[in-house]
């Protein structure tokens, strides 16, 4: 696992009965899980040339369009790199092919989120309210201003409702790679009115040194086998940071245990057994929750 922060490193180190090394070194390890903050592309295109398979968590926009772009670096290098192996994006992913194995026909994807896990990634939800989202609408790509587009998100308890914006995240770009036939997709977050207001200026205050709770939604509309028209919507609620880890470490094992797999690795994919992956992630306790309302008619 390659961090930026020496001191940090060497508490995990402590940690997992490890040892901390130099980025050189780690040009000849089984396989590296880059946490540290984007961009992720210059180190992780110089460890699949030494043939190091990699798993990424950056949810940066830019950086995972460009880590998209080392596919056949990978390939030619028979590495694997697993691109967005965080909550969002992510397990954002593992959920909506888990709601897509429940439809014949999947039309949209709509993703959000709340909360954040560190001080990098604070930093990061920052940059994404002022930025410029990436949305798919009727089999196009649309580009709109950050910050607006309000949706009340409900999440599992004990978070509950929040207002989400549009932000400038990857999942759209991921989902459409793993979900061709989805006619639209969006991503959104949770933000305060201060927030939003402050998103294109520098930080106010430094950042909380833990996130704290957080929240992932994620929804999927298509058709049953009948034709009949459905909603589904599942999602969780614990520490953003636990929640990232987890999925992080799920998907370092799975590539350790498929060293044959070559290329870029997108959750969600229908290749991946992702059963077993979201099964050994909430086995490390990341519980999910399913709405299963029923509508019933108004009472007069």
């Amino acid at each position: 696992m390659l961090d930026s922060v020496a001191s940090v490193a060497s508490r995990v180190a402590r940690a997992v009965s490890g040892v901390v090394v130099g980025v050189d070194d780690a040009l000849v390890a089984d396989v590296a899980v880059l946490v540290h903050p984007a961009p992720h592309v210059e180190l992780a295109g110089r460890l699949l040339s030494n043939g190091v398979p990699v798993v990424s968590l950056s949810d940066d926009l830019d950086d995972v369009r460009a880590l998209l772009d080392l596919d056949h670096r990978a390939r030619s290098n028979g590495a694997a790199l697993v691109v967005g192996a965080a909550m969002s994006p992510g397990l954002s992913g593992l959920l909506a092919r888990h709601l897509a194995t429940q439809l014949a026909v999947v039309d949209e994807i709509h993703v959000a989120m709340h909360g954040t896990a560190g001080p990098a990634c604070a930093r990061q939800h920052h940059s994404a309210l002022g930025g410029t989202s990436l949305g798919y609408h009727d089999r196009a790509w649309v580009e709109r201003p950050a910050g607006a587009g309000r949706e009340l998100c409900w999440f599992p308890e004990p978070i509950n409702s929040y207002d989400c914006y549009r932000a400038e995240m990857p999942d759209p770009l991921l989902l459409q790679r793993v979900f061709p036939t989805a006619g639209r997709l969006s991503a959104r977050m949770s933000a305060t009115r201060r927030d939003r207001f402050t998103a294109r200026l520098p930080m106010l205050r430094p950042p909380h040194r833990e996130g704290g709770l957080g929240g992932l939604r994620v929804e999927v509309r298509g058709a049953l086998a009948n034709g009949a028209r459905e909603t589904l919507i599942i999602g969780t609620a614990l520490r953003s940071a636990v929640a990232a880890a987890v999925v992080g470490a799920t998907m370092t094992r799975w590539v350790l245990q498929n060293p044959a797999t070559h290329g870029v690795v997108i959750l969600g994919d229908e290749q991946l057994p992702t059963h077993d992956l979201l099964a050994a992630v909430q086995t490390a306790g990341v519980r999910l929750y399913e709405f299963t309302g029923v509508a019933r008619p108004l009472q007069e």
